[in-house]
């Protein structure tokens, strides 16, 4: 009871700290909340044939833990020499001495960080997989191949579209539809303003053109006032002329 007490208790403990600081690529968590049964992810290397590919793992701590090493397997498919189709693995570190290197002070994270080197570089002398080990040896072509359609088929995940994408892409379009209405909006007004511009300035034309007219007219009268004053004048004085011959 106080070995499984203290087994768990590590266990959280490890799993923090991987939380904390996490290994790049790699991650780890409780599966159903029970600290004995891990799941983890493991990203292939860019530079590896399993490049953009996501492998899950499932690991399992046994009672002896850390003096005995956790049963590690891998659940996505794999095209690798030291790990088989059922994701059985090769790897020394995961063996108990004097057959492997397991010691108490290693821990999950080690063993992740193990496994992400040994898929960037594969131990062909140590293989689960005879027939990809040679392929390895001898084809490293086709071997690279493989292992990509493999990643491909089995360990790539399509990201879907997710509604913030679409919603983003509404409102995007909402706000074009809003600035082409808001410019229609705009012309429109302009050419009103237009509109009433040319209808002010025709109106005061048209005020000056009357006006003016208005000026004419009166200045044609008052001259024709003054040439009937000047007739009525010449008249009395021609005739007090004639008054002035007669007497």
């Amino acid at each position: 009871m106080r070995s499984t007490m203290q087994r768990i208790s590590r266990m959280k403990r490890e799993l923090e700290m991987m939380e904390r600081a996490p290994p790049p690529g790699v991650s780890c968590w409780m599966k159903d909340g029970d600290a004995t049964r891990l799941e983890a992810q493991i990203l292939g290397g860019e530079s590896t044939p399993y490049a953009g590919g996501i492998f899950k793992l499932e690991i399992h701590i046994p009672d002896r833990y850390p003096f005995e090493p956790p049963k590690v397997q891998y659940v996505t498919p794999i095209y690798h020499p030291n790990i088989d189709t059922s994701g059985r693995i090769c790897l020394d570190l995961l063996k108990m001495p004097p057959a492997g290197n397991w010691k108490p002070s290693l821990n999950i994270s080690t063993v992740l960080t193990s496994l992400q080197l040994l898929m960037a570089e594969p131990n062909p002398d140590d293989p689960l997989m005879a027939d990809i080990s040679a392929e390895f040896k001898h084809n490293r072509a086709v071997f690279i191949e493989k292992a990509k359609e493999w990643t491909k088929k089995h360990a790539t995940q399509d990201i879907p579209q997710t509604s913030a994408g679409t919603c983003d892409s509404s409102d995007e379009s909402s706000s074009e539809s809003e600035s082409d209405e808001s410019d229609d909006s705009e012309d429109e007004e302009n050419k009103s303003t237009n509109q009433n511009t040319h209808i002010l300035k025709s109106s005061n034309q048209n005020s000056s053109t009357k006006s003016s007219f208005a000026g004419q007219k009166e200045l044609t009268n008052e001259r024709r006032g003054e040439k009937r004053c000047l007739q009525e004048v010449n008249g009395e004085s021609l005739s007090a002329k004639k008054s002035h011959l007669t007497t």
